[in-house]
């Protein structure tokens, strides 16, 4: 099945969604609209000139059919990942110490063979590859530059959209794999149905593929409008992939959500029959459907809208004395609650992230808000810092606070709030 086939023709490569991503259906409802948005990762230099830079409609809509959440337009891969995509996986505590246990809960459930293989689709840097080195034989598949910091540590990696030529070659050259990785990336794949099938192909008869990707069950309870951007091209839930997985011969066989992004779900899938079926799968089933009803859908738009207001109400006060604001961490999803809440660079005066960010020197994307270096918020001891990284909120201010940060922290989401170590 080709996604290609539900799609409408749009202008610069992008496609108008008018039938369900998935299950092909028609019956597709209107969620929340986020307005139009820059890519979240076209970040220009500091000190060029504002020019003209594409901005797309992000609307999320539900099937009725098989309950997946989707966004209403697919943009050209090729604008959204391009080669110099400044993403590298490693540069995030919580994303090493999650790979780093996602390899001792295989070892624990479903032990690897020094022989075995582990492939790992959008591999980036090669960090979650990297903890399975010492136990199997590991090979990556990356679109962009960051596949050449892995080839630098040692780590195989093809230079490649995941498609079927790349799962050919893999395959060709490394046999088949034991077990197939896709962490936040299986939600950013279009033809997803054409990459099920190259998944299968490239699995062993008793291998497993684990997905990790945004969960929508947190998205809703969190308001976690900001991580509604182009890349994430579906909005999982365990009923949709469910749905998905089955229509390709693979069955889930044990979930769990994990605190990446501010949460997401880890599904275990095989071939049908291959594994016992763990209690994790009919727990979480169950949950989506209390937690995910039409109403709370409902409720989720009316809830974004009042949080925008009053993270507004709360800046308007502080920028009425004079003060300022820094934004701290520039991760994609601050790209999106930046422009969706209209935020510039008379509010929000910079944006500052880790040393060896590829995005220092660099813009937030439809603004002029500059990326600087972190130390900045330690010299000039700003009055407020707003934490983009919102949903780490917790591990952060202490340790800003031990490093010497004197003021006082912004959580934007989900209530705007105003916080202390």
């Amino acid at each position: 099945m080709q996604n290609q086939k539900k799609l409408a023709a749009g202008t610069n490569g992008s496609v108008v969604v008018e039938r369900c991503q998935v299950c092909d259906s028609t019956d597709l409802e209107d969620i929340i609209f986020i307005g139009y948005l820059p890519p979240v990762n076209t970040m220009p230099a500091i000190g060029s000139r504002p020019a003209e830079q594409p901005a797309y409609p992000a609307q999320v809509l539900r099937c009725r059919r098989c309950q997946l959440v989707q966004l209403g337009l697919v943009v050209d891969p090729a604008i959204l990942f391009p080669p110099t995509y400044p993403y590298t996986s490693g540069t995030t505590k919580i994303l090493r110490d999650n790979f780093a246990e996602l390899s001792r809960e295989v070892a624990a459930l479903y032990p690897l063979k020094s022989s075995e293989l582990v492939v790992d689709i959008g591999s980036n840097d090669g960090t979650l590859l990297s903890n399975f080195t010492a136990h199997a034989r590991v090979f990556g598949i990356e679109p962009t530059n960051a596949g050449k910091l892995a080839q630098e540590r040692g780590i195989a990696t093809l230079i490649s959209f995941f498609n079927r030529a790349a799962g050919k070659k893999a395959v060709a050259e490394h046999g088949r794999a034991k077990i197939v990785t896709a962490t936040n990336v299986f939600a950013h794949i279009e033809d997803i149905h054409e990459i099920v099938d190259c998944i299968g192909e490239l699995l062993a008869e008793d291998g497993i593929f684990i997905s990790e990707s945004h969960y929508l069950l947190p998205l809703v309870e969190t308001l976690q409008y900001d991580t509604i951007y182009h890349e994430h091209l579906r909005y999982y839930s365990v009923t949709a992939l469910k749905y998905l997985l089955e229509m390709h011969g693979l069955e889930i066989i044990h979930t769990k959500r994990i605190p990446t992004h501010g949460g997401s779900i880890r599904v275990y899938s095989a071939r049908k029959g291959k594994y016992p079926v763990r209690d994790s799968v009919a727990a979480t089933l169950a949950e989506e459907a209390r937690e995910l009803s039409d109403a709370k859908l409902k409720a989720f738009r009316k809830n974004v809208v009042q949080s925008k207001l009053n993270l507004y109400a709360l800046l308007k006060d502080i920028k009425a004395r004079g003060q300022r604001i820094y934004g701290l961490g520039a991760p994609s999803r601050a790209s999106t609650l930046i422009n969706y809440v209209g935020l510039d660079d008379g509010i929000l005066d910079c944006v500052l992230e880790i040393k060896g960010s590829y995005k220092i020197g660099k813009y937030i994307p439809g603004t002029t808000i500059p990326v600087l270096d972190e130390a900045r918020l330690f010299e000039d001891q700003p009055e407020y810092a707003m934490l983009l990284s919102w949903h780490i909120a917790d591990e952060l201010m202490p340790k800003l606070a031990g490093r010497g940060y004197k003021g006082k922290f912004i959580i934007p989401l989900p209530e705007p709030r105003i916080a202390t170590a």
